[in-house]
């Protein structure tokens, strides 16, 4: 019987070329800041992440060395997929707090002394900033280190401090698990005495990952291993139902209040519009719509409304600077009447959302079923299908509709 884990989706993410500055913030107000060909400032010591939610950890660790280019575009194109594996989890009645980290590793672009490893984005629930680190992403030839990678990823983030969360590490790469100075076998034991599953998606052939200790290390870890095929295309089959899903996905980010300093506020309104038209350019926004419309794409302590469904009295603590213009001169008590009347109009048009992103859901299926070509290899959202499932399971959620 495998024991309960929390899931962090560490995206480890390989970023190569050009003087880049990465800045991550996250729930607990602590900023890392990464400069290629520069040391990691020193992070303070994280204490575990609580919450008011279950917890749903996913640490995403990506080799993004010369040969993988498919990995990083199959990670931009099913990242909303992804997250749709868990929307329909639930423990005790509540929807969970998914958040997600993104590594990247084996990128000669890194520096050598840190083992060609970078934290790319910290564990945060913003899935619009996930979305943005991965269409950031470069390759470049380097040597990876899984184990090391792994080590990483479990010292460097606040994994969810909660009995019986559900924390995970993927993580995806095609050279032997055993490159590198630390022992994969340490990096997996570390990972699951520390409640942390590892799934191991070897890009190739299984039975050369089998040989490369892929499985042995999720074995080790209590995950699954998995193989896939990089380079296989995401194939995006266009529906009915997409023209008024984009429709209702514009209706939707217009109820979108952001709050905080005028700087924060234009950031998260323009990267909401920006990971869309990422989203649409390879043909995957009515999945990333269907995604916003559910339960998991929130954003308390970014957007008025989202924070109000949590903790009303919370946005009353709000200095006026820090409010959308359209409130400041408003008493509390309009303004709460202000935000309300918002959330309603959401919920509205998350309904008609969730009721077509269904239809689509049903056509898609019909279309595949007529499909008569040979099956397509796996990619990495099916590796995720593949595991999750079983894995919530385990840590006691329920996976019934929403």
């Amino acid at each position: 019987m495998k024991r309960p884990f929390n899931l962090f989706l560490v995206l480890a993410v390989m970023i190569g070329f050009g003087q880049q500055t990465t800045s991550i913030n996250h729930a607990q107000d602590v900023t890392i800041t990464i400069e290629k060909g520069k040391k990691e400032s020193k992070a303070k010591s994280k204490a575990p992440f609580t919450g008011k939610r279950p917890a749903v950890d996913v640490a995403i660790l990506l080799d993004t060395s010369n040969s993988m280019d498919g990995l990083i575009d199959q990670a931009k194109s099913q990242l909303w997929n992804i997250v749709q594996e868990f929307a329909k989890a639930k423990k005790n009645g509540r929807t969970p707090e998914l958040r997600v980290s993104v590594f990247e590793y084996g990128n000669s672009g890194l520096p050598a002394r840190e083992g060609y490893i970078r934290q790319v984005i910290q564990l945060t629930d913003d899935l619009d900033k996930v979305s943005e680190a991965l269409f950031a992403l470069r390759t470049g030839g380097g040597d990876e280190y899984c184990g090391a990678v792994i080590n990483e990823a479990i010292k460097r983030l606040d994994w969810s401090g909660q009995a019986n969360a559900y924390k995970a590490i993927f993580i995806a790469g095609n050279e032997p698990f055993t490159q590198g100075s630390v022992d994969y076998k340490s990096a997996c034991r570390n990972a699951i005495e520390s409640g942390i599953v590892v799934n191991t998606i070897h890009c190739g052939d299984y039975q050369r990952g089998v040989q490369g200790k892929w499985k042995d290390g999720a074995d080790m870890a209590e995950g699954e291993y998995m193989n896939i095929n990089q380079d296989e295309k995401v194939v995006h089959i266009q529906c009915p139902q997409d023209k008024i899903i984009i429709e209702l996905n514009s209706q939707l980010n217009e109820t979108y209040l952001w709050y905080g300093s005028k700087n924060e506020r234009t950031r998260y309104a323009e990267n909401q519009v920006a990971q869309d038209l990422n989203a649409s350019s390879l043909g995957g926004l009515s999945s990333r719509a269907a995604t916003k419309a559910g339960s998991l794409y929130r954003n308390v302590g970014r957007d008025l409304v989202d924070t109000f469904e949590e903790d009303e009295e919370a946005i009353l603590q709000l200095k006026a600077d820090d409010l959308p213009e359209e409130l400041r001169k408003l008493t509390p008590t309009e303004r709460l009447k202000k935000v309300a009347a918002i959330s309603k109009l959401r919920a509205e048009i998350k309904a008609k959302l969730a009721t077509v992103s269904k239809e689509r859901q049903a056509y898609l299926a019909a279309e595949r079923a007529k499909m008569t070509e040979t099956p397509a290899a796996a990619t990495l959202g099916d590796a995720f299908a593949e595991a999750v499932e079983e894995q919530l399971v385990e840590s006691g959620f329920d996976l019934s509709d929403e």
